[in-house]
């Protein structure tokens, strides 16, 4: 309650809270605006509710592929680029290592240029989406020549350009970041229909019963609370957990008392949901680039490799066939990579290892220089593989739920996953921002 008069009393934070939920309101308006020419199919719901390319799409897009709306393509080739440029960037082309180190004015560049990339990769995307969905029976358009094509990319280009725009005002006068805000709203729109169903299912369904079939109805229930409850407490420990590294100025006396700035602080999982972002944008690639090839090939039976809600048979002896859950492995492999990799971009050991040598720092019982950096390396690596490790078990969570029949064949109501990853990180995100903004009023 205290904060909550705070924020009340802080005219800054309120406007900013206001601004975005305005931001969020023109988005959700145009998420449920459907492309003008086109007929949606009764079972493009159901598919979204499955774990495959399309539902990682509709995820990133903030739910608005579902109605196939204007908005329908979301920020997920916004964010490609960004994978794209930021593996350029890391010693593979020479001109973009150096805008990087060029301060703002390169940063302003190299996001130029992401912009550009999205572009063109968002038209492709757009033209795959079409084709993915139009060979899926999910949608049925007016027409198929090229001039209606070109109508529909241009459309869903346009849209997907003014969501990242609107991600980039919530951003610079909201609250969060833009992007991540925009996918978090998406998916906590979907959260009380989760809720809801569980309920019909096991309590609904089961009042015209028994009182032994009510009774266990409503103890499955609560489970099924407690342990919703209980998966977002771990996702919140392992968002918020520190593995804090002692530093000392040289001239400080070792008995001298060590205040809060006196450590060296490494997220558990420093990169937080964008390493899940970065594994679903991968993963869905190769069923876009199949639709844009062709229909045969966007309903070719190896894409399921790529699937994370199926099981690729693979050949056995004398003719027979055994599963092998391909895409849930590969979503897991990339998950972990790409949380390696972005704890890298956050921490560079080198480089700390230069700033407390050039302040007069030191880890105590650690030589500065190179010893320095190999002991920040080695925690650094520890302490990511625990996160990565976390990260990718939430994440497998709701299909090994599914796989394994625990909710039957609902898949929906499988919790954990990419949509819980983002919404607890995105969350807490929001949370320390606006206490940021509430202590910088206060020391004001």
């Amino acid at each position: 309650m205290k904060k909550l008069a705070a924020i009340a009393k802080n005219k800054d934070v309120v406007n900013r809270i206001f601004f975005t939920i305005m931001i969020l309101l023109v988005f959700r308006i145009g998420a449920a605006i459907t492309v003008p020419g086109v007929t949606l199919s009764s079972d493009l719901t159901n598919a979204m509710n499955s774990s495959n390319a399309l539902s990682l799409m509709n995820l990133l897009g903030g739910g608005a592929l579902q109605n196939f709306s204007i908005f329908a393509l979301g920020v997920s080739p916004y964010i490609t680029s960004q994978i794209i440029v930021e593996l350029l960037s890391m010693d593979v082309l020479p001109a973009l290592s150096e805008l990087r180190k060029q301060g703002e004015t390169g940063r302003h560049k190299i996001e130029m240029a992401t912009r550009y990339l999205t572009i063109m990769l968002g038209a492709v995307q757009a033209y795959g989406i079409i084709k993915m969905m139009e060979s899926s029976k999910y949608v049925t358009l007016a027409s198929t020549d090229a001039m209606t094509y070109t109508y529909l990319v241009i459309i869903m280009l346009a849209g997907g350009m003014l969501v990242v725009w609107l991600g980039d005002q919530i951003t610079v006068k909201g609250v969060g970041n833009g992007i991540s805000v925009i996918i978090f709203a998406g998916i906590v729109v979907s959260l009380p229909n989760q809720i809801a169903t569980a309920y019909q299912k096991w309590i609904t369904m089961n009042q015209g019963r028994d009182a032994q079939y009510l009774l266990t109805g409503v103890l499955q229930f609560v489970v099924y609370l407690l342990c919703f409850v209980a998966i977002i407490a771990f996702v919140v420990f392992i968002e918020t957990s520190v593995r804090k590294i002692p530093v000392q100025q040289a001239g400080r006396g070792s008995n001298a008392k060590m205040s809060s700035a006196s450590f060296l602080p490494i997220k558990l999982n420093s990169g937080g949901v964008i390493p899940v972002i970065f594994a679903s944008s991968i993963l869905m690639a190769p069923s876009v680039i199949a639709s844009f090839i062709s229909t045969n090939a966007a309903n070719a039976s190896w894409l399921k490799i790529f699937s994370i809600s199926e099981s690729y048979q693979m050949p056995g002896a004398n003719g027979t066939t055994w599963p092998m859950p391909w895409g849930l492995l590969i979503y897991l492999v990339l998950i972990i990579a790409f949380a390696f990799f972005y704890s890298e971009m956050q921490i560079n050991p080198q480089q700390l290892a230069e700033n407390f040598q050039k302040n007069g720092s030191y880890i105590p019982g650690i030589r500065p220089g190179n010893e320095t950096e190999r002991y920040i390396t080695k925690v650094l690596n520890r302490v990511t593989f625990m996160g990565a490790m976390a990260l990718a078990f939430i994440a497998a969570l709701p299909v090994i739920l599914t796989l394994s029949g625990v909710f039957g064949t609902d898949s929906s109501l499988a919790f954990g996953g990419t949509g819980l990853i983002i919404v607890v990180g995105v969350a807490i995100e929001l949370n320390n921002q606006i206490d940021g903004l509430l202590a910088g009023k206060s020391y004001s």
